[in-house]
């Protein structure tokens, strides 16, 4: 029955009224799950399940089967492979070979074949390769990708591929019917070679074609020995000039220049030394002489003491130059050597030192080595210039600006000493020291201010006392006559004196808030630091056979009446008359330090456990 016979006549044989079965009318999808009664079900009708005799009689007979039908083979990788795949062991490994082949080269009479280098890729992770060929410029031939990557059969049509094992150094090998000479690898290659067992030979040289030849030959000219008497002779038959004997050592040289520090002891009577330079130009044997200028030396800019030419040994001085017989003999190179002097028209200067292309000339070219000479260092001039005093308008930073430069610059201020410092203001009370015994009665307030190091002192007044109270001096900086600096905070101690202008004064007493900063402050304020003042009286200690001696006699030259407490003034005289030379203000924090009930007195108790008695 032929094909046209089994479809009806009325459907033409044209793409898309084709079937598989023409006469079939139900066309449906079989659908395998169904939902009957409520219960979801499913047809088993078109699944076919293969069932194993034994495992249906081991089930009648109750036995349990073996389901495994032997022991399972242990995996050979986990989930961490412990044997790496070559995709992961060898990811970015790639072997490199050198290589060539000979290509043939037609209706060419100069060359029958050329040599041509390729590059030959082996990537270990899949085996594949692939070949390149190096471009080279002008070479008229298309270069580049030679074989793409791939794995390539040992023969054509078999399933039988090249591996890293079958390239080897010094042998051949066969891609798609070309035969390419394997003589070089790179380092990575050999090592991975080494590294499995199988090290490569020795490399072979690459062969060099009849091209290659011709090309190194090509600009290569040997003119015959009589040219350049030829040259000459045509030249001068034409009406040329002389051959310039000096042409060929000019263009060997020029722009090479051998240079050398001298020295030239002027001995008149207004003279000195002088520094200079001496250049020799090799290119046609002529020297110059430059001077070395000096800031603020004194003497006018005269760049050169000899202007560029031959310098003689001995100058023949006569009036009419251009007409001696007389040769002269010119300095060469052999003769500047350092340590050498030269004679330069009746100077006689002194060759001390030359730069690095003078020696690496002379060591290479004269096989003369050249050591620098040295000198006595010069005592340098110093100048001084005396800073005018201060006018006492403004600030003395600035009247120094105008000093130090035309065009003054207003002095830089801590800004951030300002801004972090800005809201600390110690103040103290404190008397005015003078010969006058009435004066010496008048009280001040000092204010510093840590921002910006100001000082401001208010007088005080007392009712009826004929002493007017209020400023006393503007807020400003003030220096220290003994250290002639600006004071600082470090300066302001309980008992110490600072003097303003004139006026001496004597600190004695400050206010809770600077008391409190100096104590958190122990680094500046070291007589503020109650460790370091009782660390200062334990040190007495070594004048007493024991400490147990010391704290008794401390203790009985302070509290004579044994009442448990002590005044100020008894703290004072006690420590006075012990010897022990603690400052007023090392005095103050000590009492304050043990003033246990605020009364403005010393507890004894309380001072003999601080400075390391035992509890009673």
């Amino acid at each position: 029955m032929s094909l046209n016979a089994q479809f009806p006549k009325q459907v033409p044989f044209l793409p898309g009224h084709v079937f598989s079965d023409p006469y079939k009318e139900n066309h449906h999808k079989t659908q395998q799950f169904s939902n009957i009664n409520g219960t979801v079900q499913e047809k088993t009708n078109f699944i076919h399940e293969e069932f194993d005799p034994n495992l249906l009689d081991s089930m009648k007979m109750g036995t349990p089967p073996n389901l495994t039908y032997g022991s399972r083979q242990p995996p050979e990788n986990d989930y961490i492979p412990r044997i790496q795949p070559p995709w992961l062991k060898y990811d970015r490994a790639v072997l490199r070979f050198y290589s060539y082949f000979q290509e043939s080269v037609v209706e060419n009479p100069n060359e029958n074949y050329r040599i041509r280098q390729v590059n030959i890729y082996y990537y270990l992770s899949d085996g594949t390769i692939h070949v390149t060929e190096p471009r080279v410029q002008n070479s008229g031939i298309p270069q580049g990708l030679f074989i793409k990557r791939q794995k390539i059969p040992k023969k054509i049509g078999k399933q039988d591929f090249y591996t890293w094992e079958d390239l080897q150094l010094c042998s051949n090998i066969n891609f798609y019917d070309r035969v390419y000479r394997i003589c070089d690898c790179d380092t990575y290659t050999r090592e991975f070679y080494e590294y499995m067992g199988k090290p490569l030979s020795l490399p072979e040289q690459l062969p060099r074609d009849n091209f290659q030849a011709q090309k190194e030959t090509k600009d290569l000219k040997i003119n015959p020995p009589d040219t350049k008497e030829y040259k000459e002779y045509f030249e001068v038959k034409l009406g040329g000039g002389h051959p310039n004997g000096g042409l060929n050592k000019y263009l060997s040289n020029d722009r090479k220049v051998l240079s050398f520090d001298i020295i030239w002891d002027d001995s008149s009577i207004e003279g000195q030394l002088n520094y200079y330079t001496l250049n020799y130009y090799l290119a046609d044997d002529t020297c110059e002489v430059k001077e070395v200028r000096k800031q603020n030396s004194g003497k006018d800019p005269y760049p050169l003491m000899l202007r560029r030419q031959k310098i003689p040994k001995q100058p023949i001085l006569t009036h009419y130059p251009g007409m001696t017989l007389k040769k002269e003999e010119f300095y060469s190179p052999l003769d500047l050597i350092c340590g050498n002097q030269v004679r330069i028209y009746g100077r006689d200067c002194f060759i001390y030192n030359c730069d690095d292309f003078t020696k690496e000339y002379y060591l290479k070219i004269l096989g003369i080595q050249q050591k620098p000479a040295t000198l006595k260092q010069e005592r340098g001039k110093k100048f001084y210039q005396p800073v005018p005093p201060y006018n006492g308008y403004g600030y003395e930073e600035d009247s120094l600006g105008s000093v130090y430069s035309l065009q003054p610059k207003p002095p830089k201020k801590d800004v951030r000493k300002n801004f972090t410092q800005d809201q600390f203001i110690l103040r103290f009370e404190s008397r005015l020291i003078s010969e006058v015994r009435e004066e010496n009665s008048r009280r001040f307030i000092i204010s510093f201010y840590c921002g910006d190091d100001t000082v401001q002192v208010y007088q005080t007044s007392e009712r009826n006392s004929g002493i007017w109270g209020g400023k006393f001096q503007e807020r400003s900086r003030q220096k220290n006559p003994l250290t002639n600096d600006y004071y600082s905070e470090k300066d302001f101690q309980l008992g110490a004196i600072v003097q303003f202008n004139v006026y001496k004064f004597q600190l004695m007493r400050a206010d809770e808030f600077t008391i409190n900063y100096m104590k958190q402050k122990p680094d500046v304020f070291k007589e503020a630091d109650i460790k370091q003042i009782i660390a200062k009286l334990r040190m007495f200690a070594d004048n007493y056979p024991n400490f147990d001696s010391f704290l008794l006699d401390l203790m009985k030259k302070l509290d004579k009446q044994f009442k448990g407490q002590i005044e100020f003034e008894e703290l004072a005289a006690g420590l006075q008359e012990l010897g022990f030379n603690l400052t007023l203000q090392e005095q103050y924090y000590l009492m304050r330090e043990f003033d246990t009930n605020g009364e403005w007195k010393l507890n004894m108790q309380a001072f003999w456990e601080g400075i390391g008695g035992k509890r009673s």
